[in-house]
C-alpha cells in the first residue's frame, strides 16, 4: 500500500533539520516523516513514537535503510516527557506531531475505523487499552452520545437524532451496522458518508484524543532546546483550534516565536495525489531561549 506523509516537504522545512540534531516524531504512523528526517541526519537521531504497536512494526520495515538513526518506542502524547527521560534524551531540536489517523488504520476492517468494511467496533489506537468503541456505543447514555457527536464531531444539526437512533438500535454489532443506523436518520446527500463525523467523534472519545493532545501541547514546547521547533499537523477544526490557542499563549510569553502567521496547507498537486490531505493544516513554533525546565542543556527533568 502506498504511503503519502502529509505536508512532508513543509514539515521538513519548518523543522530546519540539522545533521547532528535530535528529533521526535511523536506520531510515527507508517514512518514517512520519520524516514525523511532520519535520512537528513549524520550523527543525529529520531525518536519515533506512536500509540499503535502495529503501526510501529510497519514503520520499522519501511525505514530499514536508515534504522541506525531511529529509536522506536510505543508511547502516547501524555507519556512524552517520561519516554524521553527513560531514553536519557535531553532537550531536542525538533518535535513533529501529525494528528491524523494513518491509512492502514483507516482501511483495515479489523481495526474498526472503516465505514467501508464490516469489522468490530474497536477503534483503539493502542489495543492494550481496555475501552473499545463497542462499549462506548452500546453503554453510553443518549445525552452522552449526542454531546460527543456535537463537540468532537462538529455534528451540529443531527447529533440528538443520531444518538436517539443508536440507543434504539442497540446492541449495535459492528461498524457497518453503526453506519447503517446513522444513515437511516441522516440520508446521504453527497460524497461524504453521513456517519463520517460520528465515527470520528467515537474514535476521539475512545482514545481520549482531546486530553492527549492537550497533554502534548502542554509538554512538548518545554522539551525543546534553544531554537528548537515544534511542528503540528491537524486535520480537524477542534484540534487546530487547540493548537492555535496553545501557540498564541506561548507566543505571548516571549519565550517562543510563531513561525506560521497563517496555517500552511497542502498544494494542489499533493491533494491530487493524496486526497485525504486536503483537510490538513500545519502550524510551527520556535523556542527562543531555554528556561529552568530544560536546565540549559541538562537532561529533561534535571
Amino acid at each position: 500500500m502506498d504511503h503519502f506523509p502529509v505536508l512532508l516537504s513543509e514539515s521538513i522545512e519548518y523543522l530546519a533539520i540539522r545533521p547532528d540534531g535530535t528529533y521526535v516524531d511523536a506520531t510515527c504512523g507508517l514512518g514517512g516523516h520519520t524516514a525523511s528526517i532520519a535520512r537528513r541526519l549524520t550523527s543525529g537521531r529520531v525518536i519515533a513514537l506512536d500509540r499503535d504497536a502495529e503501526s510501529l512494526e510497519l514503520a520499522k520495515t519501511r525505514t530499514a535503510d536508515c534504522a541506525d538513526r531511529i529509536t522506536f518506542r510505543q508511547s502516547a502524547f501524555s507519556q512524552l516527557r517520561e519516554t524521553l527521560l527513560a531514553l536519557g534524551v535531553g532537550p531536542v531540536h525538533g518535535i513533529l506531531g501529525d494528528l491524523g489517523v494513518n491509512r492502514v488504520q483507516l482501511t483495515s476492517g479489523d481495526r474498526g475505523f472503516s465505514l467501508q468494511e464490516r469489522g468490530p467496533l474497536d477503534m483503539r489506537l493502542d489495543r492494550g487499552q481496555p475501552r473499545t468503541a463497542y462499549q462506548l456505543v452500546n453503554h453510553s447514555s443518549e445525552k452522552e452520545l449526542a454531546g460527543l457527536f456535537y463537540h468532537l464531531g462538529d455534528e451540529r444539526r443531527h447529533s440528538r437524532k443520531i444518538a436517539r437512533a443508536m440507543v434504539r438500535a442497540r446492541p449495535i454489532r459492528d461498524t457497518l451496522h453503526l453506519a447503517e443506523v446513522v444513515e437511516s436518520v441522516v440520508p446521504r446527500t453527497g460524497r461524504i458518508h453521513p456517519a463520517t463525523r460520528v465515527f470520528q467523534s467515537i474514535r476521539m472519545a475512545v482514545n481520549d484524543e482531546p486530553q492527549e493532545l492537550q497533554a502534548f501541547l502542554d509538554s512538548a514546547p518545554r522539551l525543546l532546546a534553544a531554537e528548537g521547533r515544534l511542528v503540528v499537523i491537524a486535520f480537524h477544526s477542534n484540534d487546530d483550534r487547540a493548537v492555535k490557542r496553545a501557540f498564541q499563549a506561548l507566543g505571548r510569553s516571549g519565550e517562543f516565536r510563531i513561525l506560521t502567521k497563517h496555517v500552511v496547507k497542502p498544494g494542489l498537486e499533493e491533494i491530487r495525489v493524496n486526497p485525504p490531505s486536503r483537510s490538513a493544516v500545519l502550524r510551527a513554533l520556535e523556542r527562543r531561549r531555554l528556561d529552568s525546565v530544560s536546565g540549559g542543556g541538562k537532561a529533561i527533568g534535571e
